[in-house]
C-alpha cells in the first residue's frame, strides 16, 4: 500500500481550499484507515502479507499514527513510476509469487477488490483498477513489468490510457476491476461521505453489541454482563484474554458470548468488534455496569445530527467525598473536552467504527487515541446517565497517586515518549484489588 504521512500542509493539498491544512490531513489520515482495514481482512487469508510503503514522515510517525501491527518502508527515490517498479522489484525479489499495489485514494476499495485482483492474477497478466480520475486505484502483477512504469504522464487523465496502450504493445493479459471515485478535490467529498458517512435509520433501531474486554475479572463479570443484556435489541461479548479464574465461565453462565483472543486491551476490543452482530458498538469495562435502559440512550444520542459517538457520565463505586471530586473532574473533561475514556462506555456506529480501522493495537492509551480521532468525524456526546465502576484503582494505589500517575502518562504520550516507557510508569504502580494479571492498556482510569 502506498500513502503519505499525514502532516498539514503536505497532505491532500488540493483539499486545503476546503478543509484546511489539518482537515485535508485529517482526511489523508482517515481514508489510510479506512484502507488498511481492508488490508487487514485480506491478510487474515493464508499467504497475503502486506507491506505500507509511505512518503514523508518516519517510520517512528507512521507507527504512532497507524499503529505497529505493519511492515512499514519508505518509498524509494524517483517519480512515482519508479517508486511503484521498485516496490515491485523488492516484492518479488522477496519471493512473492503475485503482487497488487494499492493507493488510498478511492474510499471504495475493500478487502473484496483486492481479494478479486489476486485471483484475476491467476489467469491474467495485468490487473488494473480504474480511478475517475483516468488513473488507477490498483495495479497487480505476477512479475515486474519496467515498461508499465516508464515514460507514463503521471498526475494526468492519460494514465490509465496509456498503461493499457502500453500493456497491449507488450501483449500482455489485462483484466480491469470496476471504476471507482478516487477524492482528491474538493469536488470529490461526497465519494468519501458516502462511504463514511452514518446512517441515522441504522443508529435509531440497529441490535448493540456490547463488548467487554476482560482478564481475570470474576468478581466482576458476572454484574457486568447482567448490565448489558437488561435491555433490549443487545449481544454481550466477553472477549476473555487468557485467565486464569473462573472469568469465561461465569462470562458464559451471565448470557454473553465469550471470545477467546491474545491479551491486549485493544487487541481484545478489535477481537469482539470482528465478532459483533450489531449495527452500534458499546465497549465496556469488565468492572463496569451499564445505567438501566441504556440501550435507548445510546440509540437516541446516536441519531442527534452531528454526533459521532458517544459515552455515560463517570459514576465510582464508594462513598468518599474523594470519589465524588474526581467524578466531577471527569466529567467536565467528558463534555468540555469531549474526551471520554473507557471505564465510561464508549459507544458508536459500527461503520464509523470500521472506517477507522478500530483501536491501535498500543501497549497503553488505546481509548484515549481512538477518541481523539473519532472526534474528527463529530461531535463526542456525552449522556446524563451514568455508568457505574469500580473503586478498586483509587483504593488500593490512593486519589493523588493514581491521578498523578494517569497525568504523567497522558503528558509522556504528548511529549514523545515510548509507549513502552509509558506501560511501565503505568504497571509499575498496578495493584487493582481483586485481579491477578491485566493487559498494560489500562490508562485513562482516574483522570
Amino acid at each position: 500500500m502506498f500513502t503519505r504521512y499525514p502532516e498539514a500542509g503536505r497532505s491532500k493539498t488540493r483539499l486545503i481550499p476546503a478543509l484546511g491544512a489539518e482537515g485535508a490531513a485529517d482526511l489523508q489520515r482517515m481514508m489510510t484507515e479506512h484502507t488498511l482495514a481492508g488490508v487487514r481482512e485480506l491478510t487474515e487469508k493464508e499467504g497475503v502479507s502486506a507491506q505500507v510503503l509511505f512518503e514523508g514522515g518516519s517510520e517512528e510517525l507512521m507507527q504512532r499514527a497507524f499503529g505497529r501491527g505493519w511492515n512499514y518502508s519508505a518509498q524509494s527515490e524517483g517519480d512515482l513510476g519508479a517508486r511503484m517498479r521498485a516496490a515491485f522489484e523488492d516484492a518479488f525479489g522477496s519471493g512473492a509469487i503475485s503482487v497488487v499495489l494499492i493507493g488510498t485514494d478511492c474510499p471504495g476499495l475493500d478487502a473484496g477488490l483486492m481479494g478479486s485482483a489476486f485471483s484475476d492474477l491467476d489467469t491474467c497478466d495485468l490487473v488494473l483498477g480504474p480511478a475517475a480520475d483516468g488513473g488507477y486505484y490498483l495495479i497487480g502483477l505476477k512479475r515486474t513489468v519496467p515498461e508499465l512504469f516508464a515514460d507514463i504522464p503521471w498526475g494526468t487523465g492519460l494514465v490509465l490510457d496509456r498503461t493499457l496502450q502500453r500493456a497491449e504493445g507488450l501483449g500482455l493479459v489485462v483484466e480491469l476491476l470496476k471504476r471507482l471515485e478516487d477524492v482528491d478535490r474538493p469536488e470529490d467529498l461526497p465519494a468519501w461521505e458516502k462511504v463514511a458517512g452514518r446512517s441515522r435509520e441504522t443508529r435509531e433501531d440497529g441490535m448493540i453489541s456490547v463488548i467487554i474486554p476482560a482478564l481475570d475479572e470474576e468478581d466482576h463479570i458476572a454484574a457486568a454482563v447482567a448490565g448489558a443484556i437488561s435491555a433490549d435489541g443487545v449481544e454481550a461479548i466477553v472477549v476473555d484474554g487468557g485467565s486464569s479464574d473462573r472469568t469465561a465461565d461465569l462470562a458464559a453462565e451471565s448470557g454473553a458470548t465469550v471470545v477467546a483472543s491474545e491479551a491486549g486491551r485493544a487487541v481484545q476490543m478489535n477481537k469482539g468488534a470482528e465478532k459483533a452482530k450489531g449495527d452500534i458498538l458499546l465497549f465496556a469495562h469488565a468492572d463496569t455496569v451499564l445505567p438501566q435502559g441504556y440501550s435507548d440512550i445510546v440509540r437516541r444520542v446516536l441519531s442527534h445530527e452531528g454526533t459521532a459517538a458517544g459515552a455515560f457520565r463517570l459514576r465510582i463505586d464508594g462513598a468518599s467525598r474523594g470519589m465524588r471530586v474526581i467524578e466531577r473532574l471527569a466529567n467536565w473533561r467528558s463534555r468540555r473536552l469531549q474526551m471520554p475514556y473507557g471505564d465510561q462506555g464508549i459507544f458508536l456506529a459500527k461503520d464509523d467504527f470500521v472506517a477507522l480501522a478500530g483501536f491501535r493495537e498500543m501497549q497503553i492509551m488505546e481509548d484515549f487515541e481512538f477518541i481523539r480521532r473519532l472526534r474528527r468525524l463529530g461531535r463526542i456526546e456525552v449522556a446524563d446517565a451514568a455508568a457505574r465502576t469500580s473503586a478498586r484503582r483509587w483504593q488500593s494505589r490512593g486519589l493523588l497517586t493514581t491521578t498523578l500517575i494517569n497525568q504523567a502518562v497522558i503528558a509522556g504520550y504528548f511529549a514523545g515518549v515510548p509507549l513502552r516507557v509509558l506501560a511501565r510508569l503505568y504497571g509499575s504502580k498496578r495493584g487493582d484489588a481483586g485481579t491477578k494479571r491485566r493487559p498494560a492498556s489500562r490508562a485513562g482510569k482516574g483522570i
